[in-house]
């Protein structure tokens, strides 16, 4: 049952970030957004953005991934972090979305997750921005804030989701993560949360005031 204070709460974050499902990574078909979620791991969004703006010019399509060099990818990635292993993972799944799924994406998490580097929180970007299939992405943002809100107790991301699944109205599964990341980066900072101007300080049981 979704209680009248998270009603109040998403109410307050749809009225200041819209409710237009807007997700932060550049993208141009359902391909292009996996492997933007898969450089994203542990880097920002605006990074990956910088990367991918050349990286979708050079390789075209999920063949061009499949057939791409390893040391040359790792070079094209090399900025976001952690390009050793996003590099191969990235020309795994391309292999397998090529070969086994016809250049195009699964969409069931179970098949999301199979694939190479693509962990529960990369297939619900997925299944939410290309499937409009109703999930929960828990980033850092995410896993902090609703920590903060009362949402949930738990540091694990998948016991995370699974309490916020349960909190949430599921219309707003999609669009409390794309909110959430707002108010994470503009007000509610990890290492200096601005609560004097926070329009959610009367309802976080966090406050700092």
């Amino acid at each position: 049952m979704v209680t009248k204070r998270t009603k109040e709460i998403l109410r307050l974050l749809d009225e200041h970030y819209g409710t237009e499902y807007r997700c932060s990574l550049n993208y141009n078909n359902p391909w292009e957004l996996l492997v933007a979620t898969m450089l994203s791991a542990q880097c920002t969004d605006e990074r990956v953005n910088q990367v991918t703006a050349t990286l979708f010019k050079k390789y075209k399509s999920v063949e061009d991934f499949a057939n791409a060099e390893l040391s040359e990818l790792e070079q094209d990635i090399h900025s976001v972090g952690f390009y050793h292993n996003k590099a191969k993972n990235v020309i795994a799944t391309a292999k397998i979305i090529h070969e086994k799924y016809n250049d195009e994406l699964p969409s069931s998490l179970e098949e999301l997750t199979s694939l190479a580097g693509v962990g529960r929180k990369t297939a619900n970007v997925i299944r939410g921005n290309i499937f409009n299939d109703p999930s929960i992405v828990v980033d850092t943002h995410v896993k902090r804030i609703s920590n903060k809100l009362g949402f949930t107790k738990e540091s694990d991301p998948l016991k995370i989701e699974m309490d916020l699944m349960k909190v949430l109205p599921k219309d707003h599964w999609i669009l409390y993560n794309i909110q959430i990341i707002t108010f994470g980066r503009e007000i509610c900072i990890a290492r200096k949360p601005a609560c004097d101007k926070c329009f959610l300080n009367g309802l976080c049981k966090s406050s700092n005031l």
